[in-house]
């Protein structure tokens, strides 16, 4: 299928073991085998004065854990669960899966103008779901892919654009002019620290076979029964 589903993990394995990170840790944070973890992020170094920040940290946060009330500790063990739960309820994607999935992540988040197949998000999960959604389920041409970072300025562009360059498989020749935007605290404080890309297929014959599915999507009629949905066989 050519689904990219390990790449989010992998990096952000690696990111978390330089930030000080056992294997253990980062096994339990991720939902991945600590074998996994180890292929991974075993020639990641670990500066001493990180780890010794991190070890700290633990205890510091083992004795926040302690004196949290028991309705908190209630909350996060709740989310544990459920996304414990939530990724058994989905499983593996099937071929089918993946084209109502990535079909109904471009009804809401890429763009309806005709022309070019635009898709942007900050989350590096979204973009591998919807490249992998766009390569899987259309012709596509890897040379015309583009990709545009907004970034704010103070942050690092080589840096921002080699992570997206190896998570989506888009050179970096083919990235366009980033926008660096001006960062203003009365709006928002926190900033992404790889920026957001918006990833761009110029093709009108791609736009509106993908406006196609959308609107086949939009269009199914979907009724419930007795707790259940039913899809007419239009759709």
């Amino acid at each position: 299928m050519g689904y990219r589903g390990k790449v989010v993990e992998r990096e952000r394995a690696r990111e978390l073991r330089a930030a000080g990170w056992t294997y253990a840790e980062i096994s339990h944070e991720l939902g991945v085998s600590k074998s996994s973890v180890s292929a991974w992020a075993r020639d990641v170094p670990v500066d001493e004065a990180v780890w010794s920040a991190r070890v700290r940290a633990n205890r510091n946060h083992g004795a926040r854990i302690r004196r949290l009330h028991p309705l908190n500790v209630a909350k996060e063990l709740e989310v544990r669960h459920l996304q414990q739960q939530g990724r058994e309820r989905l499983g593996r994607l099937t071929e089918r899966d993946l084209l109502v999935a990535g079909t109904a992540l471009y009804a809401g988040e890429g763009s309806k103008t005709d022309g070019a197949v635009r898709f942007a998000n900050s989350d590096p999960r979204m973009i591998v779901l919807f490249l992998s959604f766009l390569r899987h389920h259309f012709e596509i041409d890897e040379t015309r892919l583009r990709v545009r970072l907004y970034l704010h300025q103070g942050l690092d562009l080589d840096a921002a654009e080699r992570f997206w360059s190896a998570l989506t498989g888009i050179p970096v020749s083919q990235f366009g002019s980033p926008y660096r935007a001006v960062p203003d605290p009365s709006i928002r404080r926190s900033k992404h620290p790889m920026g957001c890309p918006s990833v761009v297929y110029s093709c009108s014959h791609t736009h509106r076979a993908m406006m196609g599915l959308v609107e086949a999507l939009l269009s199914c009629d979907a009724a419930f029964r007795g707790g259940e949905i039913g899809i007419t066989a239009d759709c």
